[in-house]
């Protein structure tokens, strides 16, 4: 009895064929199936493109006449130094909504129908968080000309602008398997975006995003100098050429692109680790 029941279990959930080209296809299978439903429901990217750009008009023309950075106190300066952590905060604030997005396929069962395809398991997490870097890129599009209109601009070509763009997806992505593997853990789409949010908080406002680190107490200034968030921040100033923070003896302050690609690319191979074990166990 028990071995037609696991021959009948066999059948009903074909394994995958496995391998690289096997995986990638999946992938992008998952991820054009998000997409589609993305270009559904438009007020998900009309909603998530409304946050930063309010974030911006606010810290641009309530802050900026009350912040120094360097010796200089003009808003212009400001506005320049704010648009990298603006960019940074953004792409990492998507985490929510990849976390809550895979919750909400685990609530309604979408994972069980997956299970009985011979697709690559690890497929579905990384289709959705492609198809969420494809709507971050976007948000960030519209982000650069919201920051163009209100008076922030580059200054070291645009290779160096295209850069920094590619690290703050970079991050984005990173930072997105984090949301997966909360998406994973918790069981409604609601707990998904509170937990998604809860600790990106402390990561984006604990960092050089807003203020200048080195007028911050020591202890903090050394939290914020090894944050990852920071380390993006900083190099994507470099690369655009706008204000940066008080020197820092710090090593992520020093070499800011490879500290970016070093902490991003150690966050995608840990959590996306953890992320693909959770969803095995999960179904």
């Amino acid at each position: 009895m028990t071995t037609i029941q696991e021959s009948a279990e066999r059948v009903a959930a074909p394994r995958p064929r496995g391998g690289i080209v096997q995986s990638v296809n999946d992938s992008l299978v998952v991820a054009k199936r998000n997409l589609i439903r993305m270009t559904r429901i438009p007020e998900m990217i009309v909603f998530g493109m409304v946050q930063p750009i309010m974030f911006v008009v606010l810290f641009s023309y309530v802050f900026g006449g009350s912040m120094q950075i360097g010796e200089s106190t003009a808003p212009s300066v400001y506005r320049e130094f704010l648009m990298a952590g603006i960019f940074a905060q953004t792409v990492t604030f998507a985490t929510a909504g990849a976390g809550a997005g895979i919750a909400d396929d685990m609530h309604k069962g979408l994972v069980d129908r997956f299970r009985s395809l011979p697709m690559t398991r690890g497929a579905v997490l990384t289709g959705r968080t492609l198809a969420d870097l494809v709507q971050t890129a976007l948000t960030v599009v519209v982000l650069a000309v919201v920051a163009l209109l209100v008076g922030w601009r580059t200054h070291e070509g645009v290779p160096k602008a295209l850069a920094a763009f590619a690290l703050l997806l970079l991050l984005g992505y990173a930072f997105s398997w984090i949301g997966a593997l909360i998406g994973l853990s918790v069981r409604t789409p609601e707990a998904a975006t509170s937990g998604g949010l809860v600790w990106l908080f402390p990561v984006t406002f604990l960092s050089n995003a807003f203020v200048d680190s080195g007028k911050m107490t020591p202890w903090l200034r050394t939290i914020a100098e090894w944050n990852p968030f920071s380390a993006t921040v900083q190099a994507c100033r470099e690369l655009f050429g706008n204000p940066g923070v008080s020197a820092s003896d710090a090593w992520p302050m020093q070499h800011p692109v490879l500290a970016s690609i070093i902490y991003s690319i150690v966050i995608i191979a840990v959590f996306r680790t953890l992320a693909v074990r959770k969803y095995r166990s999960a179904v």
